[in-house]
């Protein structure tokens, strides 16, 4: 790392500069630019020697990491990383991270609150209140008890796994699927077509793939149980929200409760902004101050590690490291 090392930031609505100062602090210079689309983003570093990239939601593909041949490190801020193009970064010799445990907590509680709002229908009874109605069981006389509800985790990393603890410490049945969970946690893992059938909650906690996109869709909604409920404060790509929306509507399934979604901000024209017991939050669940303080300077720091040639064990594809000996020496 040189006094002239550069690191560029496409993009962030975080409104902090503290990544910024603590890779200036390090010695390296900083590019910030505001790129959301390919075109931007090739635009914007065709005249940047970056050996960094810092990125929220710009896309990187391959035509972009062609357009930075200096760039040896990416490091998304934040949790999912379907922006970037992992393959093709790793043919090319190039480390990405993602930033795994800066707003866990804040998740977990976010899923669980959605999970007890649908479940003991507190929008249902908020609504009658305030209609002058004032009867226990008259608004939503679905009210369940976390014993007598089987809650299904569809993945159980960081935050699933936590979810799985905490819901179980609630008196939840937890079953889970998750091809690389093993055996012994609070969750009983099952396969995802028993889960999506014995669950009365399902909740998604799974990254965002070719495999796994529209993983909910309508023969998968189909397997679920009537009037089984839906959280997603994951990605909002794992669900087909037309099939969703249809499947609410004829009351296959009893609700949902959404923190993401396919397009964001949610279309104005979208029907579940008008379906019943459909609780809808504006890609909030990773939200405090504290994570919103943590991320940008875990970002920066984890950059700040990988040029200086320490450890960072977020790296998301090690197998990176065989390709680097075959990089191009950028011109």
């Amino acid at each position: 790392m040189t006094a002239s090392t550069t690191v560029a930031i496409t993009d962030s609505d975080l409104n902090s500069r503290e990544d910024e100062q603590i890779l200036r602090a390090a010695g390296l210079r900083t590019v910030r630019l505001q790129a959301r689309t390919e075109e931007q983003v090739i635009a914007g570093l065709s005249a940047v020697p970056a050996e960094a990239l810092i990125v929220q939601w710009a896309p990187i593909t391959a035509a972009v990491l062609d357009a930075v041949p200096r760039c040896r490190f990416i490091c998304r801020l934040g949790i999912g990383y379907d922006m970037i193009h992992v393959s093709a970064a790793t043919e090319r010799g190039v480390a990405v991270a993602n930033v795994p445990d800066y707003c866990v907590d804040e998740v977990v509680a976010h899923t669980l609150a959605m999970t007890l709002w649908l479940l003991r229908g507190l929008g249902s009874l908020d609504a009658a209140v305030r209609e002058g109605q004032w009867s226990a069981g008259t608004a939503y006389p679905r009210a369940a008890s976390p014993a007598d509800t089987v809650l299904g985790l569809v993945g159980l990393g960081r935050i699933g796994g936590k979810v799985a603890a905490q819901a179980h410490a609630l008196g939840f049945d937890v079953v889970g699927n998750d091809p690389y969970a093993a055996p012994g946690g609070a969750a009983r893992l099952t396969s995802l077509d028993d889960l999506l059938r014995s669950s009365d909650v399902v909740s998604l906690h799974a990254p965002l793939t070719p495999q796994t996109r529209h993983l909910i869709r309508a023969d998968t909604l189909a397997l679920m149980r009537r009037g089984a409920l839906l959280v997603n404060t994951c990605r909002g790509g794992l669900i087909d929200e037309a099939a969703l929306a249809a499947a609410i509507a004829d009351g296959a399934i009893g609700g949902a409760a959404l923190d993401v979604f396919e397009t964001e901000p949610l279309p104005g024209d979208s029907p579940l902004r008008s379906l019943p017991n459909v609780l809808l939050s504006p890609h909030a669940a990773w939200y405090s101050p504290a994570s919103l303080a943590r991320l940008p300077r875990q970002a920066a720091q984890q950059v700040v590690d990988f040029l200086t040639g320490r450890p960072v064990p977020a790296i998301l594809n090690p197998e990176y490291a065989e390709h680097v000996a075959a990089r191009p020496s950028p011109v």
